[in-house]
């Protein structure tokens, strides 16, 4: 299920810092997101539209400042789009469902990936029912 919502709507619902965190494709300053040192078992989903992105299971600690991942939840959560803002080529990550900017995933994560997907806590919820 697609996601459209106009700008006015995203206004709405979000507050200020997920509106341009994903909607303008904002970063969260490092280490001040509320996910970077949380460590409880459950489910990370869109915070614009609900759909889970990430388990708690393959969640571990970089050191980066932001939650990080290894693998998604599932292979049809998230979309992928080159970057080249701020003078560098990176993978921007994307909710599948609504395009919410969420972060970036980078080749520098543990086996079994070998991915690390740096994602900004404000553009997700978090629930303990799995």
């Amino acid at each position: 299920m697609t996601v459209k919502k106009t700008d006015r709507e995203w206004r709405r619902e979000l507050t200020d810092e997920q509106y341009r965190v994903c909607r303008q494709k904002g970063t969260e300053a490092p280490f001040s997101g509320k996910y970077e040192p949380f460590d409880k078992d459950g489910l990370y989903c869109c915070a614009c539209c609900n759909q889970v992105l990430f388990d708690s299971s393959a969640k571990f600690n970089a050191g980066c400042g932001w939650p990080s991942f290894w693998e998604a939840a599932a292979s049809d959560a998230l979309t992928y789009c080159e970057d080249d803002s701020l003078g560098m080529k990176r993978v921007e990550v994307l909710c599948s469902c609504c395009d919410a900017h969420l972060g970036h995933v980078f080749n520098d994560g543990p086996e079994p990936s070998g991915l690390r997907y740096c994602i900004n806590s404000v553009a997700m919820n978090f629930s303990d029912n799995k």
